[in-house]
């Protein structure tokens, strides 16, 4: 009886632990209407400075690469390719901003070269090992949020 127990009670938890680490919209399911993507990918409010440090990575966002960002001045090499991020926060509302990271083309077309940092909307000639991942997590693009919309 104990056994049998303690293998309920290990099969809840899993499951509960396993519903919970599922509770990201994958991308594949993250719905468009319009230009909008009305519900946060995650059940985690996005946390601003997070962002920042994503925006900055060369290895994550590389947001700075392209833009520039005045909140940014004591880093080098601000790009000039994309609008200046200079009040984001007012320009754009979060659930703008969270379509334009998720998927830029779906805002701006398919001739803007910002890459869509949460879809598996990829184009053609990628790496065979990067097919059916994204470039962020779906935390990655609320804590970038979070940080564009503190951009006044």
């Amino acid at each position: 009886m104990e056994i049998r127990f303690l293998s309920c009670a290990v099969f809840v938890c899993s499951a509960a632990y396993f519903t919970f680490a599922q509770a990201d919209t994958a991308p594949g399911d993250v719905e468009i209407n319009a230009i909008s993507i009305d519900k946060p990918l995650t059940d985690v409010a996005g946390d601003p400075a997070n962002g920042k440090k994503i925006f900055i990575n060369r290895k994550q966002g590389n947001c700075l690469a392209c833009h520039a960002n005045s909140d940014m001045k004591d880093q080098l090499f601000h790009g000039e390719v994309g609008p200046s991020l200079d009040g984001a926060g007012t320009r754009w509302q979060e659930d703008h901003l969270r379509t334009i990271l998720v998927n830029a083309k779906a805002v701006f077309g398919d001739q803007t070269v910002m890459p869509g940092f949460y879809s598996l909307e990829v184009g053609a000639d990628v790496r065979k090992d990067l097919i059916g991942k994204t470039i962020l997590q779906a935390q990655d693009i609320e804590d970038l949020v979070a940080y564009l919309s503190t951009l006044k």
